[in-house]
């Protein structure tokens, strides 16, 4: 085997010279990473933006199953193996989060980010057997910490394995904030109010019958999420570059998938069809599309609940929102739905992710999709800020609502739609002739059904009463 050339640094110096195929890169002394990490500073200085946490620590993880995959088939000596695992566990604890530097707009298939990770594992891995950062004959970051991979069958894994870490935390967040407005629903049972269509007048309705409406689209959009899951944990890991699981052990695949799963503690499984799971990127597009789905859904619930709780004098004033902060810089006293309008901003930017994602996904050719570090970020992106700003939805405003009960009452008692139940008596046309009276002169419903309509006044109150306008039934 060929000498491995040694990084050199003169002693205090604020520079190292690395190597890699080709060439030599000038590497910070202190960096953990090497010459293809630095090569990819150089080259995308895009965004300032770096790989999501979660994906890091995917990765890392890999590296962790296949050193010690490899190591227990006798290909990788113990002693690196051991050193690979000490690093990983450190980066895992929160150490050397610094040292992934490459950004999220980079080579395709994220080779550079499966490079980074492998520098800097195995710089750190050569410090804890004696010598120096960029000393290959230790470790080597190909040869050693990638053993048995490739970038090509590495990243989509990483991105299943991060999906799985995050993809609960909204599940949680979703099932929390239907479990609020669920009892909210309960509570407000017999808050009787005016329906509202095409935001004007409608048949009464109880508010906590509303409310149970955005309990259910909640728990199905946390529901749509949870069925995204099962695909994400078949792995097509071991396929290495096209899916033949060339330069792996034929006893690899199977072995570093169950040690994935004792790393993670999550049910995974090797891909039946190791070319599906490497050429396509339908499973992340299943999941975001749940999470756009889910967006959607916040984004209607936190409008009607700006609508409910607009005012407070000139607006519907229904539902009386939690003050968080001062709503103004020029009117005092201002109190703005901030929480709500929080959510919408979030809802937005993960219906854009997700319409990121629909098209990377449909850029891949042949073996391989190289849109994947897109996919990684803006996939990581939308499940971590999706689960926060639920959950401060949830705490900061939809816990705090409180029912305005006499306001809704008064709309209940007001809405033209109140002659609906009139239909069944005096035929659609007698009860248009009453909205039309009531809207002209702004005399009630009640009145005009009497005057017009040939009720009695017991008749015409039991018929039009609101509260009973709310279950099914003929006036």
């Amino acid at each position: 085997m060929a000498r491995q050339p040694r990084a050199r640094a003169a002693r205090g110096a604020r520079t190292r010279i690395e190597r890699d195929t080709m060439g030599e890169m000038t590497v910070p002394a202190t960096a953990l990473y090497g010459a293809q990490t630095a090569r990819a500073v150089e080259n995308f200085p895009i965004s300032g933006l770096r790989a999501h946490p979660a994906f890091v620590d995917a990765t890392v993880r890999i590296k962790l199953a296949a050193a010690r995959t490899n190591a227990g088939l006798g290909l990788l000596p113990r002693r690196k193996a051991r050193a690979i695992e000490q690093v990983a566990r450190e980066v895992l604890a929160g150490r050397h989060r610094d040292q992934f530097v490459v950004d999220v707009y980079q080579a395709g298939a994220g080779t550079s980010h499966n490079m980074n990770v492998n520098e800097v594992l195995a710089n750190r891995a050569a410090e804890l057997l004696g010598g120096r950062r960029g000393d290959r004959a230790l470790v080597d970051p190909n040869d050693d910490v990638n053993m048995a991979q490739s970038t090509n069958d590495v990243v989509p894994t990483a991105i299943r394995l991060a999906a799985l870490e995050l993809a609960p935390e909204v599940i949680a967040a979703l099932s929390a904030l239907a479990g609020t407005f669920d009892a909210k629903a309960r509570a407000w049972d017999g808050v009787v109010k005016s329906g509202r269509t095409h935001l004007m007048d409608a048949t009464p309705i109880r508010l906590g019958q509303e409310v149970s409406g955005w309990a259910a689209a909640l728990g199905a959009a946390a529901g749509r999420v949870r069925d995204a899951l099962p695909e994400l944990s078949v792995l097509g890991l071991g396929g290495t570059a096209v899916g033949t699981g060339l330069n792996a052990d034929a006893r690899y695949r199977a072995r570093v998938v169950r040690e994935l799963e004792r790393l993670t503690g999550v049910p995974l499984t090797p891909a039946p069809n190791p070319f599906y799971a490497m050429q396509s990127l339908a499973p992340f597009v299943a999941l975001s599309g749940a999470l756009r789905t889910a967006a959607l859904e916040l984004l209607r619930i936190g409008g009607d609940v700006r609508l409910l709780g607009s005012g407070p004098n000139t607006g519907l004033g229904e539902l009386r929102l939690p003050p968080v902060q001062p709503g103004s810089s020029i009117m005092p006293g201002k109190v703005n739905p901030s929480m709500a309008e929080m959510l919408a901003m979030v809802s937005y930017q993960v219906v854009a992710l997700d319409g990121a994602v629909a098209w990377a996904a449909s850029g891949g050719q042949l073996e391989l999709n190289v849109m994947m570090p897109l996919v990684a970020f803006d996939l990581c992106h939308a499940l971590d800020i999706l689960a926060r700003a639920v959950r401060a939805f949830d705490a900061r405003c939809a816990r705090g609502l409180e029912a305005d009960r006499e306001r809704a009452r008064h709309y209940a008692e007001r809405t033209v739609s109140l002659a609906t139940a009139l239909a069944p008596r005096l035929g659609y046309a007698g009860a248009a002739e009453i909205v039309k009276a009531s809207v002209a002169t702004g005399r009630s419903i009640v009145d005009l059904a009497i005057e017009k309509g040939g009720l009695t006044p017991a008749q015409a109150r039991r018929a039009l009463d609101a509260a009973r306008l709310t279950r099914p039934g003929r006036g």
